[in-house]
Parts: C-alpha cells; structure tokens; sequence
C-alpha cells in the first residue's frame, strides 16, 4: 500500500510517499480501505518529535473514513463492506489501516467519507472533555477559545444541541461570523477585541482552552462559581499566572486531557457514548462537519502547512479518492 511516512523529525518536507507493508488486522480488528483521513495539529507535533521519541518511520493520522476490507477473528460487529469511520492511535495517512472494532462508528447515510473522516477526534475530543469531564449542562454558559478550529466548530454544534450557550473567540471578522452562524451567541475577534472585556458580566461556567499563556488569568476572571477550565493544548505558552485566591473564592476546576494516550478500553467505552448520545445529532442536522480544504494524499505536507498557518475554519481533510 501507499503511505505517508515520516523519514526523519522535522519540517513538512521530512513526510515521503512510499510503499509500505499493509497491515493485518488482528484478533478484535478489523482493516479499513481509507476513502479519507483526517489532519490534525497532533500530527504535526508527531512529525516534529513532539512525543519524545524519533517518529521516522511512522505514519501519521488519527482519524479515517472507509470501508472494512478484512475483519480479525473474534470481531463481533462489523462486517466486509461496511462503510466506518474510525479514532487511530496513528496510521491514517495510508490507504490501508487496522484499528480496534470498538473505536470505530457507523459513516451516517448523509455524510461523505470526507465529511466523516472530520468526525471521530474532534467529536470525541470534545465529548470527553467538555461534558464528560468538564460536565456542561444545559443552560450553562461554555466558552471555547479557537472556535474556528475544527474542535471549536464541534463545541459550539454540541453545546448549543445540548441547550448550553455557546460563546467563541477565533481570529477574523470572517471566522468570527462562521462561529455565530453555528450557534456561538457571541464570537469575539481576538486580533480586535479583548475577549475579557467583551465578555465582561457573562459569567463562564465551563471553557475549552487551547491557547494557554496569558489567557489563562483571563478566563479566570472570566469564570462562575464551581466552573470548570479545561485545556487540550497551550500554542501560546505553557506557562500561566494563576491567582490562587480567585480559585478559592469561586471553587474553580482546572484540569485537562490528552485522547491520544488513552488506553483502548477508555476509547472503546467513550466511542459507545458518542455513538448514543452525539451520532443522531449528525442524522437530524444539529451537528454538521464543516470541511475547509481537501488535498490527496501525496500532498499532506501541504495540508499540514494550511493547518500550522491557522487560515482554514473546520477541518483539512486527505481525499484519497482523488
């Protein structure tokens, strides 16, 4: 099979398209044919050595769409033909990929494999960090910096499907509107407008957090009694000033995840929840992935370059089929 392999730590120029063995699938498996596979900042971080350890040699990709060529022994779901989309450890940037049973999903009837490819690690990054563990609830006030992104244009579909209200910070006019069109109240151009002051009165009961650095004091003050700060990344500094006495004062939850080093059976039983509690939300609208760009495969290096310039709104996708 072809595949995007990664020859050495480095820049996008380091990812090759080669022939690589095609993987087996083994017991509670099965192969997937990727029609479409999803490009996430993740990869990029693989790609530079991120991780701690040398990626040359590895593929990159969490997410994919297709159809099952192969099942292993003791499968006891799926079957040849059946059209998936899948959260990976990594290998997505491939035509062929083997992956637990149990992390993948039924492709809805109304989605292309592009659209959803852009599913299983936006959706379930947000689901386990928003309302399982950051527990939004209906009528509360969520804030998600980067709504733009792909995880934020997934924030803001759930929580408004989940009577929560919505509010976003992204960093164009343009952005800025595409955020609002999907149910964020009130999205704020950060390149603009404080988002502190903007915000100001409106008290946060949960925030999505990928920035880091000196938002962090920000959404603090920012926040309600017994809210929840929750981050997934820090591209603007993994330091930040903490008032501890603001903790104390509004009883404030600070905490934060990683999907990528779950163990199997944490994103076998979180996938089973997304499939009941967020999967019809894609059947009847509520939920719509938003693509930007696709690139075919042998332009991955191009499609990683799009995501680390933060231009695109929703996801970069890799259509295999073109």
């Amino acid at each position: 099979m072809k595949a995007m392999i990664i020859t050495r730590p480095g820049d996008g120029s380091v990812l090759q398209l080669q022939e690589h063995a095609t993987p087996q699938p083994q017991a509670g498996q099965v192969l997937i044919r990727v029609h479409a596979a999803g490009v996430n900042r993740s990869d990029i971080h693989q790609r530079q050595g991120g991780y701690g350890s040398d990626p040359r040699g590895q593929i990159p990709g969490l997410e994919v769409a297709g159809v099952i060529e192969k099942c292993g022994s003791n499968v006891s779901r799926w079957q040849v033909g059946d059209a998936v989309c899948a959260l990976l450890k990594g290998g997505g940037y491939a035509e062929y990929v083997a992956v637990d049973e149990r992390h993948c999903l039924p492709v809805p009837s109304n989605l292309t494999f592009v659209e959803a490819a852009s599913l299983p690690e936006t959706v379930l990054t947000v689901w386990s960090t928003v309302f399982q563990w950051g527990h939004l609830r209906q009528g509360e006030n969520f804030l998600v910096h980067g709504g733009s992104s792909g995880i934020g244009v997934t924030a803001i579909q759930l929580a408004k499907a989940f009577g929560a209200n919505a509010y976003a910070t992204a960093g164009s006019d343009e952005k800025r509107a595409v955020c609002e069109q999907l149910g964020a109240i009130k999205c704020i151009n950060y390149k603009k407008e404080d988002f502190e002051k903007a915000l100001s009165g409106i008290e946060i009961n949960v925030i999505l957090d990928m920035v880091g650095g000196e938002y962090t004091p920000k959404n603090l003050r920012l926040m309600a009694l017994d809210s929840r700060l929750m981050f997934i990344n820090s591209m603007q500094g993994a330091d930040s000033q903490i008032h501890i006495p603001t903790l104390m004062q509004k009883r404030i939850t600070i905490s934060g995840s990683m999907l990528k080093p779950r163990d199997d059976d944490f994103k076998a039983a979180l996938t089973a929840d997304v499939e009941k509690q967020v999967w019809p939300l894609l059947t009847d609208g509520q939920l719509k992935p938003l693509i930007y760009r696709t690139f075919p495969l042998a332009e991955a290096a191009q499609a990683q370059a799009l995501m680390e310039s933060s231009e695109h709104t929703g996801k970069i996708i890799l259509d295999l089929d073109t």
